[in-house]
């Protein structure tokens, strides 16, 4: 390792030119990756509502819809924007008044349920299908056209019109998130390092894994809006520690080598690579089972962030010591006393009240453990964008003037006896929260002819294999009311055609509230197996792993266990990631402990000395750990109007304190508690003490 310090050091000048040139292609990789801002695209591909979804572009041509309010307006001006918004681009179909009769028909001689369907007091309503899908890129320029035509009056409702506001919001706030993260940083590195200078170098080596990991994410196609937000903040968060563990080795080996800071930095590199390497495994682990979600929002995540924490090593000893090199004299220049003491009375006092905090932990553990079990998480993506924006206004009209919720859409067999869809229609439209179920045999009733349906709405609802309906209904997305209207909707069709799909935003969200709760199970067993086995093999021991796990555990219990208590109510995502992200970035506090008690225990100190030792050695390593994830992720968790981006960052700041709390606090405890039986079953501790009492016989 040594030998690859030293060629890094001597071609520091040329790693550096090279490292500059490289974010030239990352930035062009950057800007060419598509973003997703559909969250719902990312459920399997095999289950009947993403299959359904598939039919109705090949059969129908249809991929998404919107729901088109107008108030305010006389019939013959909503016919005339009717026809604008025909010819946007890549509108399919308008289905108004005017698309089953004359316009100059009376609306009092529609059928009661077509004319109920259409208006409102003040309003009317009609029905916009595009020839693309909800989050494709056509279909949001459409909405943005669209919004082009009509007046302030006029409110356009749909999924495919929250993705194109979600979209707009969070190309606004993205710069501004990385801005937030890296200021509060480098206050916190300017108060923790002991260079004014160090936390420039810092950022900019990390700001270069950055680009090279979201420049790399042009080889996946595209990834999601959320891992776009979160990728540049979360990295700078979990690889901010590999830098300051470069900056302090070199800082120890030049107190060895005052007079050869060359060689300084290369023991310091090989220092390093062994330190982080062995850090970043665990932090992987956690991002690794993100992959095994079901839900692939997990697998872009986790992929992202992998790549990004890859990135970030391989920088912290390439891009970093090269420029620590470059400016050598520039930092001795800026160089500052430590402005954070070590705090030795605090550690004494803590490993003093062992029992204290060892109680403490059991006290905490057991009722945050039920209160995080039992925390509120919502679903309804609307409810994580702010209220003010168009679709979310447009939603609110649709719930206030037709008391509508989200449209379903039936796809039955086309050959079904005609008999049947009647008492299919009949048994459905007695389902609480159906209003209406809208299709052909509803536009023309029992006994006549479909021939009396214009040819273009026929188009609209019938392909060569199947018929389409709409259900119009007054639930919400993702209550429980509309999951169990669905679970109704889903026997009755079943019993009709046995193949018939009940599709749309409402059995999507239900579909992903049954996926993410299994999800939620699978991510917590593998990562907290993922990282127990990298600690087995670390320590070489079967109880340390439990124990470290346990604290960690016992931090995100607490972390997610608040907002119970605050009556809060979490974004479904969250209850998913953040224990994995928590563990996997967190458990290096209790391994950084756990590793010096493992040394001092090992070479024959007591359980006292050790323990008092490890804990005062590690503490401001720790301290300025988490308070760095703290500061990457705080500012952003306050600043951000997308509430699912807001509330990971805010729980993963907090996690991040947190679990330095518990580690601090419970970590000694736990030695203290356990130490006999950690000697016993830890392969290292058993071969320094047989070593240890040999010496002693002697």
């Amino acid at each position: 390792m040594e030998k690859l310090g030293r060629k890094i050091v001597k071609y520091r000048i040329p790693i550096f030119i090279i490292s500059l040139l490289l974010l030239i292609p990352a930035s062009i990789g950057y800007l060419n990756t598509r973003v997703n801002y559909d969250i719902l695209s990312y459920l399997p591909g095999e289950i009947e509502t993403m299959k359904g979804q598939d039919i109705l572009v090949d059969e129908f041509g249809t991929g998404a819809y919107s729901m088109f309010i107008c108030e305010g307006m006389e019939n013959k001006d909503v016919a005339a924007l009717k026809k604008k918004i025909e010819n946007v681009d890549h509108v399919a179909k308008v289905v108004w008044y005017d698309s089953v009769a004359d316009i100059r028909l009376p609306m009092e001689m529609l059928p009661d349920k077509l004319r109920s369907a259409f208006n409102a007091d003040d309003s009317t309503l009609m029905f916009i299908i595009f020839d693309t899908t909800t989050s494709a890129d056509e279909t949001m320029q459409a909405i943005k056209d669209i919004r082009g035509l009509a007046g302030k009056q006029c409110f356009l409702s749909s999924m495919s019109a929250i993705v194109t506001d979600t979209k707009d919001l969070a190309e606004q706030e993205v710069i501004i998130y990385v801005i937030i993260a890296v200021l509060l940083l480098a206050i916190v590195l300017a108060l923790t390092m002991e260079s004014f200078l160090i936390p420039v170098l810092f950022l900019a080596s990390i700001g270069m894994a950055i680009l090279y990991n979201l420049g790399s994410n042009v080889l996946t196609g595209e990834i999601s809006y959320l891992t776009k937000a979160l990728c540049a903040v979360l990295q700078l968060g979990v690889t901010m520690d590999y830098s300051i563990f470069l900056w302090h080795s070199y800082q120890e080996q030049l107190k060895a080598l005052p007079d050869d800071h060359h060689e300084a930095m290369a023991k310091a590199i090989a220092a390093t690579i062994k330190s982080v390497v062995g850090s970043s495994i665990t932090t992987i682990a956690g991002f690794l089972a993100l992959c095994f979600m079901s839900f692939t929002l997990g697998l872009d995540l986790g992929i992202v962030m992998m790549k990004g924490v890859v990135f970030g090593v391989i920088c912290c000893v390439t891009v970093l010591p090269s420029m620590i090199m470059i400016f050598d004299k520039a930092l001795e220049k800026t160089k500052h006393r430590q402005l954070i003491p070590n705090l030795p009375g605090l550690s004494k006092f803590i490993v003093k009240h062992h029992t204290l905090f060892a109680i403490l932990f059991v006290v905490l553990f057991i009722p945050f453990a039920w209160f995080q079990a039992h925390t509120n998480v919502y679903y309804n993506l609307d409810s994580s964008l702010p209220k003010d924006l168009p679709s979310i206004q447009a939603n609110a009209k649709l719930q206030e003037e037709y008391d509508m919720g989200a449209a379903h859409m039936i796809l039955l067999d086309k050959d079904l006896d005609e008999k049947q869809k009647y008492h299919m229609i009949d048994e459905m439209e007695n389902v609480n929260g159906v209003k209406n179920i809208l299709g052909l045999e509803s536009l023309i009733g029992p006994g006549l002819p479909q021939s009396m349906i214009p040819d273009d709405l026929k188009e609209i609802l019938e392909s060569d294999k199947y018929e389409l309906m709409l259900v119009m209904n007054e639930y919400a997305v993702a209550s429980d009311e509309v999951n169990q209207e669905i679970n109704e909707l889903k026997t009755i069709l079943k019993k009709y055609d046995p193949n018939g799909m009940l599709v749309g935003e409402a059995p999507c969200t239900k579909d992903l509230i049954e996926i993410t709760d299994h999800d939620f199970k699978v991510v917590s067993t593998v990562s907290i197996l993922a990282v127990f086995f990298i600690i087995l093999l670390v320590f070489k021991s079967i109880s340390l792993p439990v124990i470290l796990v346990m604290v960690i555990e016992g931090a995100i219990f607490i972390n997610m266990g608040i907002p119970y208590l605050t009556g809060s109510v979490l974004p479904f995502i969250a209850s998913i990631v953040i224990g994995t992200i928590q563990l996997g970035s967190t458990v290096d506090y209790a391994i950084l402990m756990t590793s010096r008690y493992e040394k001092e225990r090992g070479a024959g100190k007591s359980k006292a000395e050790a323990i008092s030792i490890a804990h005062s050695t590690s503490m401001r390593s720790i301290i300025i750990s988490a308070i760095g994830f703290f500061a990457a992720t705080f500012g952003v968790g306050m600043y951000s109007q997308i509430d699912m981006i807001s509330a990971l960052c805010r729980l993963m700041a907090r996690g991040a304190l947190i679990s330095m709390c518990c580690v601090l606090l419970f970590m000694p405890a736990m030695y203290w508690v356990f130490d006999g039986l950690i000697c016993k079953t830890s392969r290292n501790f058993r071969q320094h003490t047989k070593t240890s009492s040999s010496s002693v016989d002697a």
